[in-house]
Formats: C-alpha cells, structure tokens, sequence
C-alpha cells in the first residue's frame, strides 16, 4: 500500500467526511428520500385496498362490478408507487455522478496541492484506483444507504401505528422483533468494514503492481523476469480475491440471519391470525375479519423490507467508510505555501530570495542542501554545475515550488511565471502539438511554432512524417532523450516566464544542435534570469555565472552567493 502512517487521516472521520461529500448534492438526496418515504407509506393504502376487495368478494358476497372502483384505485396507487420509486432512482442516481464528479476533482487537486515530489513516490496504479475504483465505492452509500435512512424511520412507524390500530397484537410482535434488526446490522458492520477496508488496500496494491510492471513490460522481457512477474501478478489477484469473498460472506450470511428474523416474525404473525380464526386464540375484544388479517398479514412483510434494504445497503456504506479512508491519503493535505519562513516576499528587483534554507526529499533522513543563501535577479543567467547526486536537481525543484524548503525562508517576487524543464519531462500520449500546448492552450498557430523553431524541435519534427501532428507514445515513446528535452524547452518558451529553470537541456546533443539550443536559450532569456543544471562546457561558458554544488552548499567561484 502507497503511503505511510505520517499520511493516515487525522483531521476528520471517514463518516463526517462522506456527510460532507453529501453537502454537493444535498437537494436530490432529500428529495430521493422524500420520494422513497411516500412510496413506501402507500403501501398501506394498497394493503386496505386488497384487503377490502378480499372482504366484500368473498365475505360480503358483493357483485364484481361493485369493486372495479376499489379496482381502480388499487391500479392507481400501484402506479403511483411505481412512479415514485423511479423518479427516487433517477434523483438518487444524478446525485451520485454529481458527487463522483466532485470528488475526482478534489482528488486532482490533492494531488496537486501534494506536489510533484510525493506523486513521484507513490505507485500511479494505486492513485489511479483511488480516483477511479475508490470512487466508485461510494455508489451505493449515496444512492442506496442514504435514501434509506429515511424510509426506514418513517414508513415502519407509520406501518406499526397502522398495525396496532387495527390488531394490538400484531403492532406487539412487530415491535419486538424490530430491534433485532439494526442490532445485528450494527455487530456485522463492523467486521464488515475492516473486512471491505483489507479488499480495498488489496484493490490498490494489485493495481498499482499491475500498472508499473505494464509500463516496465519491455525492461521486464529484456532481463527475462516475466515468469517472476507473472507470478507476482498472480499472488496479487489471488489476495483480492480471498479478501473479496471474505466480504461477500459477511454479506450474505448477515442477510441470510436478518430475513430469518423477518420471517420468523411474518410466520408469527400469520399463526396468531390462523389461530384466531380457528378460535383457538382469543386475545382480542372484537371479532377478527377477514379484510383486518389480511390487511396485517401484507403489512407484515412491508414492515421489514426497508430494513432488509437498508441491510444489502449496509455492507456499501462499510465499503464507502474504507474508501474514504484510503482516499484520504490524498485529500488530507493543507495548500501549500510557496513562500516560507518569515512570509515577506523578495523585494525589489530580486525575483527568487533565499536565506539559510535547508532542502531535504519526503522521508530522507538528511538535507541535500544546507544553508543556501542567493538572489536571483531579472537579466541573471546562472550555470548551476556539480557532480551526480550533489543537489543540482533538488536545488532548481525548489526554486520551482516543486519541493517545499525543510529550513529557512524562500520568497518569491508576487505573480512570478516560473519555467521548469526537468531532467526526464513528462510527454502524454498524443501529437507534438498536443504536448506543446500543455503550456498555453490558447496560443496561436504562429506563436506554438516559433517556440517549436527557437527550441530546435523542428529540426526533428520535420523529418517526421506528420511534422508536429506526428503522434508520440507516453512518456515521449518514440523520440529519444534529447528529442524529449526539446520538446519540453518549447513549452517553456511558449509559458513566457520571468524565471527558466533548465535541468541538462542539451544533454544527448551533438554539438551543432546543443550550440544551436543555446543560442536560443540566450535570446529567449533576455530581460529574463536563468537557472541552468548542466555538465557540458558549452553550456557553462554560455552562462554568465557559475554556481557549484559541492558538499550540500551553493558556491560562486569558491563563495557563497
């Protein structure tokens, strides 16, 4: 499972949390309910209705003519049931896409308030069964569960005042054996949501373990591990299935006990009215009609069958209880501050200012770098050199926003445009142009080709045979790592920012293309400051400064900046 004890939710509850996913679709919700607790109150004139047809026909001895009316009004009642139940359906359906639609969105900003950092450490198979499977827990809380609670209060008390009016007896028995079913409902809910909560982590470990070794299939074929892997995949799928039927058994053996309860109560009911008939027992004042048992006797089954809903519903709002759980992994995250330590931002013409920060990953137990002090000024264009694993990298996510500061204070200067290109860009699935318009959607056919020209995409991109609609895979499949680097140097041209953050945008260059790339870096970043990780000589001598990483500090020609 993705994620560790430090992220367990602490904030809320996971069922205050579902009551306020709720509070989006609050209107259809009610109005589901409303429509339910109608629909289920008819039943009682439906019942009076047979009932009565049953005693003028075969006890009155009344002509069939005389009960087409009562006929009549039994067809009408059925039918309005029938409407209400679809158009609480209808309203209970609308609110769960409203609440789905809702949620996925405050999944996404989770995951961006988390930062590229942490998303990079979690398995995206997991995060994408949290958005997706997860969600999709919560169905049949909100559109079975929810609408119940209502009915369950208002159509059994209006079914037991009924009953008591008419036999005491029977409003007896329905009243005693009526605790029994949330008792239970209560006992088996718990073991049913720690049940539900082992499959759903059992659900994400398996898609996440899917998904990275789909992405690794070629590297997996190439060192010959597909046998290990399938059997990996195989462990994976047998644990979810183990932990699905657990949750199954708990589901039908809870339903199997709760309809014995009910019908024990219905088959009691039902020998207390035949033995009365016999007049075996006599427990009532006045004579009991026909039309008065079988009035209770249909009353009997309706009693429970909220009840026995509400139980199938149960085990989805357990369901629902453990996928908040795990999605509150991503949503239990404050916004997060670019500017810390003592919350002033950089004056004057500085665009970055930094003082004694500390830079440290998610769960390292050191800082990479250490008291960095620096300003980054409009017209500055810094090399940033330094051996492989020094902190070049972790230095410019920082100034991006990317890596909050362990220590000390970094400010930035208000509405700063920032412009990152990491070492490895994200390219998606899709056309050149498509990947390039991730920086500005709105910009023009001209301005999207210029910035393709000034970064030396073209280059490529005109031997392609679709030129910039050529399709690539994700990732860049299709392109090599410099190709890949260029496309990701267009988009930030085509961001316009104040401040460039380059990670190595010539590696992987020969070198008329990496002179060509860094004539364009220079004429780009005039008026602008530039932050550039490299390794190439070329590189460094286009700069105008020189930054070295070495030993967890920044230096500027043997000082500190």
């Amino acid at each position: 499972m993705s994620g560790d004890a430090s992220d367990a939710p602490t904030r809320a509850t996971a069922k205050t949390r579902l009551q306020a996913l709720g509070d989006v679709a609050r209107k259809p919700l009610r109005a589901a309910s409303a429509l339910g607790v109608i629909g289920g109150v008819l039943v009682l004139p439906q019942a009076a209705l047979i009932a009565l047809c049953l005693q003028r026909a075969f006890v009155d001895g009344e002509p069939p003519v005389t009960l087409l009316p009562l006929l009549g009004a039994l067809l009408a009642t059925l039918l309005l049931r029938a409407g209400l139940g679809w158009a609480s359906r209808r309203l209970a359906d609308r609110a769960v896409e409203r609440i789905r639609i809702d949620l996925r969105a405050r999944i996404a900003r989770g995951l961006v308030a988390r930062g590229p950092v942490w998303v990079r450490s979690q398995q995206s198979g997991a995060l994408a069964e949290r958005m997706g499977a997860h969600v999709d827990a919560l169905e049949g809380y909100f559109g079975g569960f929810v609408p119940l609670r209502a009915e369950i209060v208002g159509v059994p008390l209006a079914i037991l005042l009924a009953a008591f009016v008419v036999d005491r007896t029977v409003g007896l028995v329905l009243l005693l054996t009526m605790p029994l079913v949330p008792a239970f409902m209560m006992l088996v809910g718990w073991g049913a949501q720690a049940a539900s909560q082992r499959q759903l982590q059992a659900l994400t470990r398996m898609g996440g373990h899917f998904a990275d070794r789909l992405r690794g299939l070629g590297l997996i074929r190439l060192y010959g591990r597909g046998a290990s892997e399938l059997a990996g995949i195989r462990a994976a799928a047998e644990e979810l299935r183990v932990r699905s039927l657990r949750v199954l058994r708990i589901a039908f053996l809870s339903s199997a006990v709760l309809e014995f309860f009910a019908s024990l109560s219905v088959a009691m009911i039902a020998l207390y009215l035949g033995l009365t008939y016999l007049g075996m027992l006599d427990l009532r004042a006045a004579p009991l009609t026909l039309g008065m048992g079988v009035f209770c006797l249909l009353l009997a089954p309706e009693f429970y069958a909220p009840l026995r809903r509400l139980a199938t519903h149960y085990h989805d709002r357990a369901a629902a209880l453990a996928a908040m759980d795990e999605i509150a992994l991503v949503l239990d995250v404050d916004e997060p501050a670019l500017s810390t330590g003592d919350g002033t931002q950089a004056s004057g013409t500085s665009l970055v200012s930094a003082h004694a920060v500390a830079l440290r990953h998610p769960a390292a137990a050191r800082d990479v770098l250490h008291d960095i002090t620096l300003q980054l000024q409009r017209g500055q264009h810094v090399a940033l050199v330094g051996a492989s694993g020094e902190g070049k990298s972790t230095l410019l996510e920082a100034l991006a926003g990317w890596l909050p500061v362990h220590a000390g204070g970094l400010q930035r200067a208000p509405g700063l445009r920032i412009g990152y290109a990491p070492q490895r860009p994200f390219l998606f699935a899709g056309s050149l142009r498509d990947n390039l318009r991730m920086a500005r959607p709105d910009a023009s056919e001209a301005e999207l080709e210029q910035a393709a020209e000034a970064a030396q995409v073209m280059r490529f991109a005109s031997r392609l045979p679709d030129g910039l609609d050529t399709v690539i895979g994700e990732r860049g499949f299709g392109l090599s790592g410099g190709e890949a680097r260029r496309v990701a140097l267009a988009r930030v041209f085509l961001r316009d920012p104040d401040l460039l953050l380059l990670d190595e945008p010539t590696a992987f260059l020969d070198a008329d293309t990496e002179a060509a790339v860094l004539r364009a870096i220079r004429q780009f970043a005039q008026g602008r400051a530039v932050v550039l990780a490299t390794h190439s000589p070329a590189a460094q001598a286009a700069m105008a400064q020189v930054w070295q990483v070495r030993d967890g500090r920044v230096h500027v020609d043997g000082g500190t900046p």
